[in-house]
């Protein structure tokens, strides 16, 4: 059966208002003039004031302590991909009886069983590509773990601070990258969750989709957790 077959126009203009949400999104949290006012921007900061901060460390266990724990978020994220990509599959097998019990809801769409598997294969496809971002992630954690350890000890960077320099923005170069693909993976994983409203139908998806948007907006940019890492200037009243 050909896709335009399976696809009708409502399917077809809701999927691309998903990839259009998805793609608008992205743009707007990472590289629109608003992006520095965003959560991600925000703690790249951070993350500079960690490694200025760890050079002046004569003891970095807590610096080894904080990738560990970021290695370890990023790798359970990676395994969490790898499970649904083996329930999507194991749906795939199942997909006729998910179009009958979608059928019975009151709904006016139209569902068989080589939609439900096309929509199953572009879930498989959001959580593969998930799984690429943060297993590329964990590695460039792994990465960055290097580069801190080969960041001069305190002593030695006074006597070469040009070189301890070079040292911290490797490092610091390093950790940026791999958090913006671990930022792509997590947020793969919460247009997945919004790409599910399609097993219920197009408008669904496109309600769905919005939703999403709204909410990780909301906590990329008006979040209690935006204002807490860099509080905005209190106005003058007077």
């Amino acid at each position: 059966m050909r896709l335009s077959q399976i696809f009708d126009a409502p399917n077809l203009l809701a999927f691309l208002a998903f990839i259009l949400g998805w793609v608008l999104y992205s743009v707007v949290v990472d590289l629109s003039p608003f992006s520095h006012r965003g959560l991600s921007r925000r703690m790249n900061v951070q993350r500079e004031a960690w490694m200025r901060t760890m050079l002046r460390r004569d003891l970095r266990m807590i610096d080894t302590a904080i990738m560990a724990g970021l290695q370890q978020g990023t790798g359970f994220f990676a395994s969490s991909c790898i499970f649904a990509i083996g329930g999507c599959f194991a749906l795939i097998g199942s997909s006729e009886q998910i179009a009958m019990i979608v059928t019975d809801l009151p709904l006016d769409a139209t569902f068989d069983r080589a939609l439900v598997e096309t929509k199953l294969l572009g879930l498989v496809t959001i959580f593969a590509y998930a799984f690429f971002k943060f297993g590329w992630a964990y590695r460039l954690f792994n990465y960055c773990t290097i580069l801190i350890g080969a960041v001069p000890m305190r002593h030695d960077a006074d006597q070469d601070p040009a070189s301890a320099d070079a040292a911290v923005d490797r490092a610091l170069t390093m950790n940026r990258i791999a958090a913006r693909h671990f930022n792509a993976g997590l947020r793969a994983i919460f247009f997945g969750l919004a790409y599910l409203g399609w097993f219920v139908g197009p408008l669904v998806l496109v309600g769905t989709t919005l939703l999403v948007m709204l909410i990780l907006g909301h906590r990329q940019f008006f979040s209690d957790a935006v204002r807490s890492v860099a509080p905005e200037p209190r106005k003058d009243t007077r």
